[in-house]
């Protein structure tokens, strides 16, 4: 064997980047990132074929941390640049790291769809049931009641179950962790580095400042063998520190007994990752109300999205032959832009010397022929319109007032005045339209202050017609008050009033 042909031997410390870790102190990211670093230099995988692609969130920052090429994508999008990747490349091992956030409040689409069409991904979601990085609202996967800064009369919502959206998504490999139970964690992660096609593991995470007894006597390295129930397939499900107690299916349901007096091993339920009805039984096991569930919860083999997409296309090929992409483009419709002969090039993709100076020379030309129309709306001022007569109202007066006024007088706007008859505001029948149809349940009681358009844009009578036609393009206007000197209404015109006036050049 030669020297280029030996496998490199991998450590922890060969993942372990150059960047300082930034979580809170005692935060379960440390443990997991550790296992995680633990665990990659026995899958067998060359580091520079190692990936990790997370969201946003505390957990998030996790690529920094890794000496393996990595992506900190948007916020949920993780497992849409995971797939992607895995497809152009198979032979990489890609990881997406998660929260309960980022994973399944923005991201909950593209996991699930992630998860049902089995790319080979291995996604880690962090649980610790709270928003962590944005200062402790409550997630998705909070408790119904649980107390927070966007929930402080407690949460009214159901929350999810990570493990049975992963099941009811059609993942091939469901598993759970906990941070602070290093061993198992490790032992968990290895085997789902070792699935091929989609892995799913939700790994119990205490957020320290916003959120740090969620997970209760599970963190206490005493205690906590008494409430969890250690998954092995094949074997019965016992638990507790003293192997006394056990999961047993009653009529459909999983109920915990204790064993002895009658209750033996044999009455208890076997687990079986490979079985589906199972793993969604042990999905509604939620701690406290059930020990927790760790370990593998559901585990078979099935295609993978990229096996069954490479199979298309190989059969493709021997179908159709090599790829032609030149032919591809042309298959469809198609058309052709020719050049002026003025402006062809003798030579291929050179630019004739005289096209810049010929082009500019032809907008000169189309920017110096100006239309009639245009030239007579420059010149005319808006008195040329006869503006309509302003029917004004006070700021105080009521919204049935306006309309009754709108309706007397057949008009679309009213023009806002103070005692001294001063422009202060515009009431228009988009204004009635949009902020009182069905919002205000008393015209009489509400004022016109509250829902006119206060200081609104005012023209000059001698202003030309295009700047008016100008202001209400940009501003979406359909009507514009006059006003004189001292800002006093002196008449209205519309939209409708310059289309009439220019109904004769226009027809």
């Amino acid at each position: 064997m030669t020297t280029a042909t030996i496998p490199i031997k991998l450590t922890r410390k060969d993942f372990v980047s150059d960047q300082a870790v930034r979580w809170c102190p005692g935060c379960g990211d440390y443990s997991i990132l550790a296992q995680v670093q633990k665990t990659l230099p026995d899958i067998g995988v060359p580091k520079e074929n190692i990936v990790f692609i997370s969201g946003i969130g505390c957990s998030s920052r996790f690529p920094y941390y890794m000496n393996t090429y990595g992506i900190h994508s948007i916020h949920g999008r993780a497992p849409t640049l995971a797939t992607g990747l895995a497809i152009s490349n198979p032979e990489l091992s890609v990881w997406v790291i998660t929260g309960d956030g980022d994973g399944l409040s923005i991201g909950g689409n593209h996991l699930i769809h992630a998860l049902r069409r089995n790319v080979n991904l291995n996604i880690i979601l962090f649980n610790n049931r709270i928003y962590g990085l944005t200062k402790g609202q409550y997630s998705p996967t909070s408790r119904a009641g649980h107390k927070t800064k966007s929930s402080p009369m407690g949460s009214i919502e159901q929350p999810l179950n990570p493990v049975a959206v992963a099941l009811a998504a059609g993942a091939s490999f469901v598993a759970r962790s906990l941070d602070a139970h290093t061993t198992h964690l490790g032992e968990t992660l290895a085997k789902a580095a070792a699935h091929k096609g989609s892995s799913f593991v939700e790994v119990f995470q205490n957020c320290v400042i916003f959120n740090p007894t969620e997970w209760g006597e599970l963190e206490d390295r005493q205690k906590r063998d008494e409430h969890i129930l250690y998954l092995e397939h094949g074997k019965p499900m016992v638990f507790g520190k003293e192997q006394n107690k056990g999961i047993r299916l009653n009529n459909g349901r999983l109920e915990v007994v204790e064993l002895g007096n009658g209750i033996t091993e044999d009455d208890l339920l076997v687990h079986d990752e490979t079985s589906r009805e199972i793993a969604l039984l042990l999905s509604n096991m939620e701690y406290p109300d059930y020990p927790a569930v760790l370990g593998v919860i559901y585990n078979v083999t099935r295609p993978t999205y990229e096996e069954g997409l490479m199979a298309q296309i190989e059969q493709a090929r021997q179908k159709n032959g090599p790829a032609d992409l030149n032919k591809l483009y042309r298959s469809a419709d198609l058309w052709t832009v020719s050049a002026r002969e003025e402006v062809q090039s003798e030579v291929s993709g050179e630019v004739p010397a005289g096209l810049d100076e010929q082009y500019v020379d032809e907008i000169d030309k189309e920017t110096a022929e100006s239309s009639e129309v245009g030239d007579r709306l420059a010149e005319e001022s808006l008195a040329a319109l006869q503006p309509n007569v302003p029917i004004s109202i006070d700021a105080t007066d009521s919204l049935a007032k306006a309309i009754r006024k709108m309706n007397a007088h057949n008009i679309g706007c009213l023009l806002v005045t103070d005692p001294e008859d001063h422009l202060i505001g515009i009431l228009t029948e988009r204004d009635i339209l949009m902020r009182v149809a069905g919002v205000v349940e008393d015209l009489t009681a509400a004022k016109v202050a509250d829902y006119m358009t206060p200081n609104p844009i005012a023209l000059k009578p001698d202003t030309p017609i295009a700047q008016a036609l100008h202001e209400m393009s940009i501003h979406g206007f359909r009507h514009l008050p006059l006003v004189d000197e001292e800002n006093r209404p002196e008449g209205i015109v519309s939209f409708r009033d310059i289309v009439h006036y220019l109904k004769p050049e226009l027809s």
